[in-house]
């Protein structure tokens, strides 16, 4: 059963920005860790950025950092992913996900949504 539902993906040129919208569908996640992951085709699954309700503090990968922002709303357990100056390099399957403690890697994250699709064309 999906947890997580996520939205706000599509198809945008390269230089633009696009925001993605990750919110529980079934449970709360207060105290907990909500990260981005994205998934290209043929390629692993790759940590974006995360932000912890608690504390909120983020972490954000190299491949991101300065141009992606995490941020979210913890009394609704919404989180976001503000994209700027999209690549196609960026083209991707993106997803949120929840874990109880803290980092990048994608299997400790115990909940996933089923992913929304962002297109960068050149």
């Amino acid at each position: 059963q999906t947890q997580l539902v996520e939205s706000g993906g599509g198809l945008v040129q390269a230089g633009a920005s696009l925001t993605l919208s990750c919110a529980p569908s079934r449970r709360t996640f207060n105290s907990y860790t909500m990260g981005w992951f994205r998934q290209a085709p043929g390629k692993g699954r790759e940590f974006i950025a995360a932000i912890r309700w608690s504390g909120g503090r983020t972490l954000y990968s190299d491949s991101v950092r300065g141009r992606f922002s995490v941020s979210g709303n913890s009394a609704e357990n919404t989180m976001y992913l503000q994209m700027n100056s999209l690549k196609p390099e960026d083209t991707a399957v993106y997803y949120c996900a929840a874990q109880t403690t803290y980092g990048m890697n994608w299997y400790d994250y115990d909940f996933w949504g089923q992913g929304t699709q962002v297109t960068v064309s050149s």
